[in-house]
């Protein structure tokens, strides 16, 4: 929950459009100063105070406890200028909030964290657990000094800066900084710092009332003699039938990761080193907590073994079985729309799927549109027009290592973009995330009027990887249903005649004065528009940057704008004053 607090109008009306654009997360405190900030910092996990820094400080300094346990807090000046993010910044999610706070007020972030202000992910924000020295660490990342990467595998984790790397060692051994991302337990020491990946599969079985202490014991011995962290448990994994069982749930929810369930039958085909009569009765399957572990497949680093009885218990059988499993990191591709070019339409996942990647990959001329949003460290793989499958394959080869990829497209890249190609590629052993854009279609409408205000579709023009005969039967059939039509692609140099070929086809169902919409550069500074009719419209005039927007019957030109009705009955009630949703 966000607490919101002011102590004046002008506070109270900026903090009043928080609670309305946050409902249901933010709480506003109303009454003295003192008392509303120290309940809410008691109560909430975040707040914006509408009040001087130097106050806010005074306030909340008797409370400060710990960094990481302490609530965010962003201040806001008195004129709705700057949300500064005073205290928690990464812990406390300050920082993000600070951003949150300027979108809707439209004050600017202030954020002084040193490795946000760098442009750098700070280790405390990978998503991963995090030990050791990572102030110590994060100094020489941000110092520019040599940092020794030492990773058991390559994983999907955002680009670290040029100067942490493998074999980076400074001249005086002494001075060195070391970050380590493995699942092995390591010494610790000064400027050392461990991130820990989920990789860790632990399979566990149960008897019936086994109590969570055992079941959670047996897992930490396992993981101490096998030198593992408890911090990489991805996952508890056991047979469906124990999917209820107290002792199994509750150490789940100990040890703080999330519990899996697989059907017996399922179980029964995971082919296992140490399959036992017991469970095949119980519960139907020769295996439980090994073949859970490795239902997904891994290293099986900790074999089948048992509980020690509880002091007090002795005789008693034990109660619990594990087995513990090294997963293989799983690589990340996100398929990510651009826009049509314009910086404030590329949308805020966009930007963050760029900011999460390790490396990018797209066209030179799209990459240099979004170059300066990259962390420093991020590796780059551009190339020209007509390499669309290279890099297609490019983008998949590098998430099948386990890397962190960013494939780029303008517009949506599900849009006669990159997705298409790259998904092709794709198999299930890569995560593929998919991030919409803002198509040039959606653009050049927007600008026109209301062009697909009904039935609307988009055609390539291109007979590059489409037969023109497709492609004409696809005009026609769209010419014959009355469909507004968009046109990519429609004209280039080498590929001058389909365009005026694809209207004579429209022009044989639609009227020579339908409106045509021809904009060029949709959303960018040299962005031209202009409306004109079927019969008018001269295909000399039209590029590949060129979307072309053609009418229906029901089309019209209104204030100079292009207006398709949202439907013929809709159009008709209009002069009767029905219809005005």
């Amino acid at each position: 929950m966000i607490g919101l607090i002011s102590a004046t109008a002008a506070g109270a009306a900026a903090r009043d459009r928080l609670a309305a654009a946050w409902p249901g997360r933010a709480v506003v405190y109303e009454g003295p100063v003192r008392e509303a900030v120290h309940r809410a910092f008691a109560e909430c996990e975040q707040l914006v105070c509408f009040l001087a820094t130097g106050a806010v400080v005074r306030l909340l300094a008797p409370l400060l406890s710990d960094k990481s346990t302490d609530s965010g807090v962003v201040c806001v000046d008195e004129a709705g200028r700057h949300a500064v993010a005073l205290l928690g910044g990464h812990a406390g999610g300050a920082n993000a909030l600070a951003e949150a706070v300027g979108e809707v007020l439209g004050a600017a972030p202030v954020v002084t964290t040193a490795t946000d202000a760098a442009g750098l992910l700070g280790l405390d924000m990978l998503g991963l657990p995090v030990e050791g020295d990572v102030a110590g660490v994060s100094r020489a990342m941000l110092d520019g000094a040599p940092v020794e990467l030492r990773a058991d595998a390559v994983w999907p984790l955002p680009a670290l800066p040029p100067n942490v790397a493998p074999g980076s060692v400074p001249a005086d051994p002494a001075d060195a900084a070391v970050l380590h991302v493995t699942d092995r337990v390591v010494e610790s020491g000064a400027r050392r710092a461990v991130v820990r990946p989920a990789s860790l599969a632990v399979g566990v079985g149960a008897s019936r009332g086994a109590p969570v202490d055992e079941v959670v014991g047996l897992v930490h011995d396992a993981l101490r003699e096998a030198g593992l962290s408890p911090l990489s448990i991805a996952e508890l994994v056991t047979v469906d039938a124990k999917a209820g069982e107290p002792g199994i749930v509750a150490a789940a929810a100990r040890l703080g990761v999330p519990l899996r369930t697989y059907a017996a039958e399922a179980l029964a085909g995971v082919e296992v080193p140490n399959p036992s009569g017991a469970p095949l009765a119980a519960v139907g399957t020769p295996s439980v907590a090994e073949a859970a572990a490795l239902a997904e497949g891994g290293e099986l680093l900790v074999p089948k073994r048992k509980s020690t009885p509880p002091p007090g218990s002795e005789g008693r059988a034990a109660m619990a079985t594990c087995a513990v499993v090294r997963r293989a990191p799983r690589g990340r591709l996100a398929v990510v729309g651009l826009g049509p070019g314009a910086r404030d339409l590329l949308t805020p996942r966009a930007r963050e799927e760029l900011r999460r990647a390790s490396v990018l990959v797209g066209l030179d001329q799209y990459v240099d549109q979004i170059r300066d949003l990259l962390r420093p460290g991020t590796t780059v793989l551009e190339s020209g027009l007509g390499a669309e499958e290279e890099r297609a394959r490019t983008a998949v080869a590098e998430a099948r290592e386990g890397r962190a990829v960013a494939l780029i497209g303008s517009g949506d890249a599900g849009v006669y973009a990159m997705a298409s190609p790259a998904l092709a590629e794709a198999g299930a052993d890569i995560d593929v995330v998919g991030v919409p854009g803002v198509t040039a279609a959606l653009a050049a409408a927007a600008v026109l009027g209301a062009p697909l205000g009904h039935d609307h579709v988009s055609i390539s023009l291109s007979d590059l990887h489409t037969p023109w005969e497709v492609i004409e039967r696809r005009v026609r059939a769209a010419a014959e249903a009355d469909i507004v039509v968009t046109f990519y692609n429609p004209r280039s140099r080498g590929r001058a005649w389909q365009l005026p070929e694809a209207l004579s086809i429209l022009a044989e169902h639609r009227d020579p004065a339908t409106p045509v919409g021809v904009v060029r550069n949709a959303s960018r500074p040299d962005e031209s528009v202009r409306v004109t009719s079927l019969a008018a419209l001269d295909p000399a005039t039209v590029d590949m940057m060129t979307v072309v927007t053609v009418g229906n019957t029901a089309t019209r030109q209104i204030a100079g704008r292009m207006v398709t009705p949202r439907g013929y009955r809709w159009q008709s009630a209009a002069g009767t004053g029905e219809g005005g949703r």
